[in-house]
Formats: structure tokens, sequence, C-alpha cells
């Protein structure tokens, strides 16, 4: 007897229940049901990291190069070690900033994907709280170009932790 992964058993388990659920609909919509859930349980699942942070952040750089972007972020360029999750808080802040100041698409498209990269790397250190850490309105603003450098280099530490 072969013994499956365990995610090849959820596989299995969500095609049995989507079948058994539009078995009961054999209407049009039971059967976009079954097969949107089969789709679902079929797309791999990844973990998002911190190395695509860093090549969005990379793309966003590249970016900014050629657009005219004039606003100043508060960038925590001198935070300490202990502060990084502090710190990587009020980065996703000014994320949201350029996300209402700017309607570039492809540069609103990077920032989106690497705000939910982020949040999904995070997700486990909710409930992790610093002391002693600098409020996101009490930094320095900087330039954009400043804000990535800094940004770039808090997600090498996280790269480095982790």
């Amino acid at each position: 007897m072969k013994i499956l992964k365990p995610y090849m058993r959820n596989t299995s388990i969500s095609c049995y229940l989507c079948f058994l659920l539009s078995s009961h609909f054999l209407t049009e919509v039971g059967i976009h049901v079954f097969i949107w859930g089969c789709v679902g349980v079929g797309l791999p699942k990844t973990e998002a990291n911190w190395e695509d942070v860093l090549a969005d952040l990379n793309i966003i750089k590249s970016d900014i190069q050629s657009i005219h972007i004039d606003v100043t972020l508060y960038t925590d360029s001198d935070f300490h070690p202990g502060c990084k999750f502090t710190a990587m808080k009020c980065f996703l802040l000014e994320l949201q900033v350029i996300l209402h100041e700017y309607s570039h698409t492809r540069l609103n498209a990077t920032v989106n994907n690497m705000m939910l990269l982020i949040k999904s790397n995070l997700a486990s250190t909710q409930n992790i709280t610093e002391s002693g850490c600098k409020e996101c309105e009490e930094l320095e603003e900087k330039n954009i170009r400043e804000f990535v450098q800094s940004f770039i280099h808090i997600v090498q530490m996280f790269i480095n932790t982790s």
C-alpha cells in the first residue's frame, strides 16, 4: 500500500468534497463549483519567501529610475536588529502610501505582490512585540530611493536570520 503525502490526502478529500457538493447541485453552478474546486486544490502550494520580496524590491528599484516619484516616506535606515518586525510593519504602511499616491500599473502590481508576500511571511509573527523601537511617525522622512535601499537592507536581515 502506497502512503500518500499529507498534502495529497488533503487534495483527494477536497476533490471528493467538491464532487459530493456538486452532485447535490447538478446545475450549472454546481458544475462550476466542482471544476473550480478541483482546479483550486490542484494549484501548487508555495510558501512565500524573503528572496521573492527582495526580487520585487529590485524591480521597484529599477522602475523608480524611469518614473518620477516625488514622495518622502518614513524610513528606518538605522534600525536595531531587535526591532526588525516593528520596522517591517512601518515599511508596509509606507508601501500603502505609494499605492495611494501613484497609479503606475507595473509599480502598483509589484507593490501589491510584495505586500502579500511580506504579510504571508509575517503571518506567524503577528503577536511579536518589540520594546524600545521607534514608532513609524518618529522615523526620518526620506526619498523613495533611500526608502527602497533601507527596505532592501531589512529584507536581507530577514533572509540572513531565516
